[in-house]
């Protein structure tokens, strides 16, 4: 494997990881976890099942276009 496909592999996994962690943080809206409120955890839940339909919806569309 040429390093150019390595740096390649690990920057899109350091990204991923990244998107994920910026997104549970929005999710909280930068609270820790213990601190949220039923409600606001029951939010918390809804948001991070909506980024997944969204990223699940990206991948398709990606897998279409190519």
């Amino acid at each position: 494997m040429d390093l150019n496909r390595l740096f390649t592999m690990l920057l899109r996994l350091f990204f991923n990881r990244a998107m994920s962690h910026g997104i549970n943080f929005l999710a909280r809206r930068g609270k820790a976890e213990v601190e949220l409120t039923p409600e606001e955890r029951r939010q918390s839940d809804e948001a991070k099942a909506m980024a997944d339909k969204a990223r699940k919806a990206a991948r398709l569309t990606a897998r279409l276009w190519r």
